[in-house]
């Protein structure tokens, strides 16, 4: 049995695709979304027109309900993770086989840290998943599950292949790992901008705004010795190049660099629409770390980071303009 803990967007969208193609799945999350998914069950949809469906989804919303499981999928936001290793380690069997498939560069550590009898193993997700309510959940960007390789995985592969979420297995995943951080650096941006995915991509001056958070941020991972991996069709050390093309040139690149459907919103703009404390403390607040570590500044993404914190407080939506003359 597999146990998806902490089952919001993406515990719900990967435990649902393995739920609805034959995998037991358990759910541990909060009651709000128990009570959600007791109501209208799980309904997954994805930018290539998958349509699937659970109708009794499996909930606990305590710890215990995540003892029997032999994989447990940690999905809990980054600030939550010591709390669910704390919570985890009283519950689960010695040898059981945990995958932190969440933001960041460091929670398979923490993970690791507090799980010493279990098999701890680092992955991430490189895709949008949007929370459109009443158990719907939809994928709106292109990528695979990323993890690093483990024969402890073995027995799951094919429930994750026939769920349609491939296990892409690399010997080592922290340039994976920074590849998506690169990525996910557009989520402040996004959810400043308060425009689907797609359409702020499609303004310049927004673009700008990534492509400065991705130099500055490359700049550092050069100094620290890290190259990211490649994970679209274009080098990451070569994106924010291709960010800073006018409208005209991006556009007839952009559908071979990233599948983006006009659905696709960053996690960042759901938290701030829901009133939640952000992510940015572990995507732009890492690289500013990465810069205090080498004794080096990142102004970029220390911008970000105050706007975001800001935006907690206070909701505003920043023009694509008005947001690069703030960070430049």
């Amino acid at each position: 049995m597999i146990a998806v803990y902490g089952a919001g967007g993406i515990g719900c969208y990967v435990g649902g695709r393995l739920a609805a193609t034959g995998t037991p799945v358990t759910f541990v999350g909060r009651p709000r979304m128990a009570a959600e998914l007791a109501a209208h069950g799980l309904h997954l949809t994805d930018y290539l027109g998958a349509d699937l469906r659970v109708a009794d989804v499996p909930f606990e919303t305590t710890p215990a309900g995540a003892a029997k499981a032999d994989l447990v999928l940690v999905t809990v936001k980054s600030a939550a993770t010591e709390s669910a290793a704390e919570e985890l380690a009283k519950v689960l069997s010695p040898g059981t086989v945990v995958v932190s498939f969440q933001n960041g560069v460091r929670n398979g550590e923490i993970l690791r840290s507090r799980l010493t009898e279990q098999v701890v193993v680092t992955g991430m997700v490189p895709f949008n998943v949007l929370n459109r309510g009443a158990g719907v959940f939809h994928q709106g960007t292109e990528g695979a599950l990323d993890v690093q390789r483990d024969a402890a995985l073995a027995p799951y592969l094919q429930a994750f292949e026939r769920a349609g979420l491939p296990l892409a297995q690399h010997d080592d995943i922290l340039p994976v790992q920074w590849a998506k951080l690169l990525l996910n650096l557009n989520n402040p941006i996004n959810a400043l901008s308060n425009l689907p995915l797609r359409d702020e991509l499609s303004q310049r001056a927004y673009r700008r705004c990534l492509a400065a958070a991705q130099a500055e941020t490359l700049g550092l991972l050069d100094a620290a010795g890290i190259r990211p991996a490649q994970l679209l069709a274009v080098p990451m050390h070569r994106f924010p190049a291709v960010l800073r093309l006018p409208d005209f040139l991006f556009r007839r690149l952009a559908s071979k660099v990233l599948a983006v459907d006009p659905l696709a919103r960053t996690s960042m703009w759901e938290d701030l629409e829901a009133g939640r404390t952000t992510e940015i403390d572990y995507l732009n607040g890492e690289v500013v770390r990465l810069a205090e570590s080498l004794g080096r500044t990142a102004p970029v993404n220390a911008r970000l980071v105050e706007l975001i914190r800001a935006a907690e407080t206070e909701r505003r939506s920043w023009s694509g303009p008005d947001l690069l003359r703030e960070l430049s």
